[in-house]
This record gives structure tokens, sequence and C-alpha cells, in this order.
């Protein structure tokens, strides 16, 4: 079945440049054009597309509006274009707090120097939109924050449950970042261990990324650094481009490394859990959020041969049901839990 997009940038050259590149796939379709948000809108609802790709921006309305608009009202997946800046960066997750699905860096240069290859990666990202999960009703900041347990029940908890757990690690690529911001404002000031997380995220975005979580969340949020110690409360983002594992002659720190460059991911969720398995053994929570492929499944299966637990995100939750999935289907998972409950979960978990 063709996949029919909308191309919205008011730069002629890049939304005429587009346009071919998609035509030139056999199971794409170019369905119009527009030149700004406003335009994108009506187009949008007249057309009828099954992806829309956004400029950020753009005169008349930007590209942040119209995304929070067409995913209220149509919700149709789109793709944001953005500059591969700490700006850019900060715009893009303003993008997917509005509700876009995944982003690509709008780069002129790369366009002119290596066309099939940005047309592939063009392609199967349209294709890889096309299959998600748009939240019409994402929830604000306020509606995600898990509501104190009533007294008995917080008793009742505290006296059933008590994780064997001192580390939490998570990973997710496709729809992960607003996930992690919704698994994280749930946390207390004072989680009782650290947690680290591992996010398919180019180089120049991780240091704004962090910089948002830590400005919504109670927990303490930064880009890892090598050599860094692990605190309770404390939460440690891979940087882009690079791997983050945990240091097995210092214990309780870790070694941020370029890896090994064959691998696909960098960072890789396979990388930190199988760090995380040999360094701490059974004291690990392992959680896999939304994303595309099967980065973490054969880290999940270290930590479980170690006697560690595993959650999953659900398929009904998840932007991409790819990564949850590759380790569902493995056997690998304890609990598969809806995106809202994980948050309030970990609380009770750790009391």
């Amino acid at each position: 079945m063709t996949i029919r997009v909308l191309v919205v940038d008011d730069s002629g050259f890049f939304r005429r440049r587009l346009c071919e590149l998609i035509a030139s796939h056999p199971l794409l379709e170019v369905a119009g054009s527009a030149t700004n948000g406003q335009e994108a809108i009506s187009k949008a609802e007249s057309l009828k597309p099954d992806v829309i790709t956004m400029d950020y921006e753009m005169p008349v309305m930007d590209g942040i509006t119209a995304v929070r608009e067409i995913t209220r009202t149509l919700a149709i997946p789109v793709l944001m274009f953005s500059s591969l800046t700490y700006e850019g960066a900060r715009v893009t997750l303003d993008a997917l707090e509005a509700g876009a699905i995944d982003y690509l860096p709008k780069n002129f240069e790369e366009i002119s120097r290596n066309p099939d290859e940005t047309r592939k990666l063009l392609c199967e990202r349209i294709i890889l939109v096309s299959r998600s999960r748009p939240n019409r009703n994402r929830p604000s900041i306020a509606a995600t924050t898990a509501k104190a347990m009533p007294p008995d029940r917080a008793v009742a908890d505290s006296k059933r449950r008590h994780s064997a757990a001192s580390l939490v690690v998570i990973g997710a690529s496709t729809g992960g970042p607003m996930a992690l911001q919704q698994v994280l404002v749930n946390l207390p000031a004072n989680f009782p261990v650290p947690v680290l997380l591992v996010q398919h995220m180019p180089g120049s975005f991780t240091k704004a990324f962090a910089e948002r979580l830590n400005r919504l969340c109670r927990v303490s949020v930064a880009e890892a650094e090598d050599g860094q110690t692990l605190q309770a409360g404390k939460v440690l983002l891979a940087p882009g481009g690079m791997q983050m594992v945990l240091d097995g002659r210092r214990q309780g720190t870790v070694k941020v490394i370029s890896g090994d460059e064959r691998l696909n991911y960098r960072p890789s969720l396979d990388l930190t859990f199988g760090s995380a398995a040999r360094e701490y053994g059974s004291r690990v929570l392992g959680i896999v959020l939304t994303g595309m492929g099967a980065d973490g499944k054969e880290g999940a299966r270290m930590l479980k041969e170690q006697g560690a637990k595993i959650w999953a995100q659900d398929e009904q939750s998840c932007v991409i049901y790819g990564m949850p999935m590759a380790v569902m289907r493995a056997g690998l998972v304890d609990e598969q839990l809806d995106l809202a409950e994980i948050g309030q979960r970990l609380c009770e978990e750790f009391n």
C-alpha cells in the first residue's frame, strides 16, 4: 500500500528536493506540499496524508504550532526537520512534546553530497513513522506526575515490597524522549537508587535533552561524563554518539567511550545492559521503552542470566513497538506495563 506524504517547508529548494527523493521510492507518494504551518493544517485536512514532513521555522505559522494542531485534530504522524545544533535540539524536543513522532537533520550539504544515502534514510524514516501511533491526547507534565499513595496502601506496599535492585537502567529509541520524560517526572527527589538512561539520539541533542529533563523532574538529571560516580536520585543520560558502560575497575562509576564503530547504535542499550549485568548482577532493574529495532534484547538476556528483573512498555502505549517486542518475544520480560504506569510502579518498587 502506498504511503502518501505531505511535505511542509518554506524553502523552495528543500521542498522540491524532498518531493523528488520521496517520489523516487516505490512505496511512497507525494500527496502535496505546503509553505507554512497554516497551509499545512489546511492541506492535511483536505488531502489526509499518511505522514507529514515538517520544517519548524516558517512564516505565518511555525512548525511546532502546526504539529500541535495536526496532532490534536487529525492524529497524522509528523516527521520533523531540524538543525543539528543545541538550539535545534531544543526546538526538536518542543516539537516532540507537541506531538511529532521523530526527527531528521535539515542538512542541505548532505543532500548534495550523499543523495543516495539521504534518500535511503529519509524514506526509511517516513515508512517507520507511518507505522507509529500518534498520541492526540498527550498528557501534560502536571497530568503525568504520580499522585501520592494513600497512607494505608503505602504502608501495605512497604511491608510487601522491597526491591533487590540497586540500579535502574532504561533504554528507548523512537518515541523515547517523551516516554522517558513521562516516566521520570513521577520520581521523587529522594529516589533511592541511581538511574542510567540510553536514548538513541545525536550527540548535539543529548545535552539539551538532559537539561530539559533536569528542569522538569524532581530527580537530578545530567548528561553522563567519563568517571562520574553513581548516586541515589541522580539520573545520567548517555551522550549521543558515545557508549556509556559501568567501569569494571572503579565500582560505582561510569565510563563514557567512543565504542566500536561497527555498532549500529551509539549509545547502545545492549552495551549498557551488558556492563550492568557484569558489575551489578541481579541487582539491576532494566526497562525497555518504545523504539525501532531490537537494541537491548541481548543485554536483557545477559541481565536475566544474572537474575535481574526486566520490564517492558506494552504495545498499546508505544509509539513504535520494536525494542519492547524484541525482549518480549525472547521471553525476557518480568512485567509488561503501560507507559503511564511505569513511573508509579518504580516508586512502589523502591517504596
